[in-house]
């Protein structure tokens, strides 16, 4: 009897104590486990968040892919020299207004509810609407025409606000621009002026005009403009009163249809003269203004500093610093006008 009582012993000994071993090393490797991951998912988490983070721009501008891809084309490139790659490490959401002011509103109100970190509203337009639409989101303006007039800052030294960029403020310009249109075609006397009135600038820009002309001996017929239709009434007013050439004043409304215009001059054989080079480029035949397209690029230095830090309020709203006279040799031969040697040796760029 003894026999198999001690078989039986020294078989459950070995195995009880083996197995509580065992137990207690499972135990001590899981707790020890999850010790580690409490104490690592304070500190891995954030580092993943930081490095995924991705900053988004808000891009808000009165015209369409078209009409404003040279003016994309510099702010991106001013993003690119800056080490920043569109959809690697910057982010870019477009709201397009198509022509169409009154779709600004909403279209700024989007871009704030998607949070984005900084606005880049392009013109007057899209810079009001992006300021009635946020105080707390920093919006950076481009090709902005009388920026303290219209209330958009209080200053240009001291922007103030969540509200600062590039001006193309420039409306002496215009008279500019009549002297460069009578010294191409001398016998001009009657020019049709294509201009929006709800624009401060575009008004800044017509009595300037009107001081002007009467020195060149040049009478000026006004055509008002605010939408597409009106637009197309005024080309229509204008071919009617057969006037000798065309002048246009600055405005987004007016920019983004620039095709229409430039088109509509070219078949109406008008001399035309226009604000920025982008007219030139669509056709018409000469422009001479601020570069509305090195202001985007230029943007792209305030959205940087913005993103890093900076507020609107302490960097100063600046103003054009290269203005270029531009003119389209092909158009000049169509409208059979012989550009003058002296003017074609100020030229900034021919266009042929």
């Amino acid at each position: 009897m003894s026999g198999p009582s001690r078989g039986s012993h020294r078989k459950n000994v070995p195995r009880t104590a083996t197995g509580g071993t065992t137990g207690r090393r499972v135990k001590l490797l899981r707790a020890l486990g999850f010790a580690l991951i409490l104490f690592a998912a304070p500190i891995v988490a954030p580092a993943q968040q930081t490095q995924t983070r991705v900053p988004r721009i808000g891009w808000l501008v009165s015209g369409s892919p078209d009409s404003h891809r040279i003016s994309l084309a510099a702010f991106r490139d001013g993003l690119q020299k800056l080490g920043y790659a569109e959809g690697q490490n910057i982010q870019i959401e477009y709201r397009w207004a198509q022509g169409h002011l009154d779709r600004l509103p909403k279209l700024a109100t989007e871009l704030v509810q998607l949070k984005v970190d900084v606005i880049l509203a392009g013109g007057t337009p899209g810079a009001t609407a992006a300021k009635d639409a946020t105080r707390v989101i920093p919006i950076v303006m481009a090709g902005v025409g009388e920026p303290v007039e219209t209330g958009l800052v209080a200053s240009l030294a001291r922007p103030g606000g969540n509200l600062t960029g590039f001006a193309v403020t420039e409306p002496e310009s215009a008279a500019k621009r009549l002297a460069i249109l009578k010294e191409v075609a001398p016998r001009v006397s009657r020019t049709a002026v294509v201009w929006n009135p709800t624009s401060a600038y575009a008004r800044r820009e017509w009595k300037i005009a009107q001081e002007s002309a009467p020195v060149l001996r040049i009478t000026l017929i006004s055509h008002e403009v605010r939408n597409l239709p009106e637009l197309e009434s005024a080309l229509l007013a204008v071919s009617r009163a057969h006037p000798d050439s065309l002048l246009l004043l600055n405005d987004p409304f007016v920019f983004t249809y620039r095709t229409n215009i430039t088109e509509f001059a070219r078949q109406a054989k008008l001399p035309a003269v226009y604000s920025f080079r982008e007219f030139v480029t669509a056709g018409g035949l000469m422009s001479y203004g601020p570069s509305i397209a090195e202001t985007y690029r230029r943007a792209a230095n305030y959205v940087d500093k913005i993103l890093k830090g900076s507020k609107p309020a302490d960097l100063p709203v600046e103003l054009p610093t290269k203005f270029e006279l531009v003119i389209n040799m092909k158009t000049a031969m169509v409208l059979g006008l012989t550009i003058p040697p002296s003017l074609l040796a100020r030229t900034d760029e021919v266009i042929e």
